[in-house]
Order: structure tokens, then sequence, then C-alpha cells
């Protein structure tokens, strides 16, 4: 497999792993610069030359993964018969510098219902690093036409028509923020039922005001739900301070709302100090 359909298998599978780079050569080395391979815990794909270099490289970005390292970061490697480490000796007589990039899982989001206000947040979210999963029940929603804004998108768009949208829960991967915006009241509250039953979803939210939060919140009550379980439901959404009803404002403000809920998740799980590094092999 080369290394462009590794990252592509990662990402699919929303495994993490690190691209490695052969970023430049000085004498003798076993690849030329531009050589790439990928790592992930538990394989390798490609090769930038074996032997010591590859081996340092590799051992390097696994503990990348361990340390959840969001930089990159360069190693520089003395190909010396002087120069003996754990992984034995690499006579070439050159040096290589290695390009360590993160390929870190990305956040899912899934939108639930592909209205004015649905549409107009996938435009906003499509244009991240995102998966992001359009569900709704109504098949002209989701015509390749419609969606024709999203065709240049960055997020990994994945549509879904659904009958009974809730069934799509069970598929969403695991940390999916779900936000909730059918045009069907009836059809939203069988999705925050389903939602709440669901230990696997990040946030949830839920389109609407105040009174209908409310009545939301009364109604998964007396279904049985625990306090603790509906206290996950978010409702109203959206950063406050805008005021506009247009389905493009209200979409700004979910979009906003929801992209600093991922960075600040992001950050959480990154060590401090996560500037991009410089390291220097011991085996000069």
């Amino acid at each position: 497999m080369v290394w462009a359909a590794a990252v592509e298998r990662l990402r699919r599978e929303r495994r993490a792993g690190v691209l490695v780079t052969l970023l430049a050569v000085r004498g003798h080395a076993p690849r030329a610069a531009g050589a790439k391979m990928v790592v992930a815990a538990d394989g390798t794909w490609g090769s930038i030359g074996g032997g010591n270099l590859e081996a340092t490289a590799v051992a390097r970005a696994r503990a990348m993964l361990v340390e959840g390292s969001v930089a990159p970061e360069q190693l520089t490697l003395a190909l010396s018969h002087r120069s003996r480490t754990e992984h034995g000796r690499q006579c070439c007589g050159g040096e290589v510098s290695i390009l360590l990039e993160p390929l870190p899982v990305v956040a899912a989001v899934a939108v639930f219902g592909v209205g004015h206000v649905g549409l107009e947040l996938a435009r906003v979210l499509a244009r991240h690093d995102l998966e992001l999963h359009l569900v709704d029940s109504r098949a002209e929603q989701l015509t390749a036409e419609r969606l024709s804004c999203l065709d240049d998108a960055v997020a990994r768009v994945q549509v879904h028509h659904a009958v009974l949208p809730e069934l799509v829960l069970a598929e969403l991967p695991t940390g999916t923020h779900v936000v909730v915006m059918t045009h069907d009241h009836a059809e939203d509250a069988a999705l925050c039922d389903a939602a709440l039953r669901c230990d696997h979803l990040g946030t949830i939210g839920v389109i609407g005001s105040s009174a209908k939060a409310g009545r939301f919140r009364r109604v998964l009550t007396d279904d049985g739900h625990p306090p603790d379980a509906v206290a996950r439901l978010r409702s109203p959404i959206g950063l406050p301070g805008f005021t506009g009803k247009e389905p493009a404002v209200i979409a700004v403000a979910v979009a906003a709302e929801l992209l600093g809920r991922i960075s600040a998740e992001r950050a959480e799980r990154s060590p401090p100090d996560q500037g991009p590094r410089d390291r220097e092999s011991t085996t000069r």
C-alpha cells in the first residue's frame, strides 16, 4: 500500500498515525529526499530506507502517538559506522533530516435535518477538517444538485437518507457531536430521546427556543430519562450574541459554538508546549 492510500485508510478507519517524510539528504542515504512512510500504532506502510534510519523514525512516531502530539517534529540522523543506536549501525556516510507529521483522528459532527439552517450549517462546517454526517428523512433535501455547494468541501461529507433518522445514531463514530434541527418537532423529540440512550456520542444539541427546550426536557424526564442524562441535552444552541434569525446567521452561531468545543477538546487531549520541535539524534 502506498503512503497516500495508507493516510486515506487511517482517516476512514478513524485511527491516528504519523506521516514520515525524508525531508533532506546530505551525502549518501538509502532513499532520496521525498520518500515517505506512514506509521500507526500497529502497522507501517511505505519506507524511507530501512535499517536504523527507519527504525528510529518509527520509534519516535509511535512515541508521538502515545504522547498525543499534534505538532510536527524534525529529526536529524547521521548515517555513520561510528554512530550506533539501539537499532544498530547504518554506515551510508550521509546525514538525513526527517519530518514527522501527526495525522490525528478528526472530529465528527452529525447534522440531523438539512433544511435552510442545516444546509447553511453544513456549508460552514464543510470548510473545516471534520467528518461531517448529513441526515434527513426527506430525500429531496439530499439531492446532488442541492448539496453541490459542498462539492469542494474540506470535510469528509457523508449523506444519510433515513426514514427513521434516529437509526443512524448507532452508526456514528464515537464522540460525534450531534445537532438536531429537523423540520418536525416530533422528529426532533424522537432523535433527542434516542441520542440520550447512546453512550458513544459527544454533545447533543437541539435547535429551538427556551420554551421548546423546556418542553423537551419535561417530556424526556417523564419518559424515564434520569436528570444527568437530560442534562446532556444542549438547547438552545449557538454562540450567544447573534441576534439575527436568518438561516446563515443561526448557522454561523451554531458553527462557532461547535468549533469552539472541538478546539477545546483537542487542546485537552494534547500535552502542553506543542510548538514545532527539532530533535537531533544522539547518533551523531
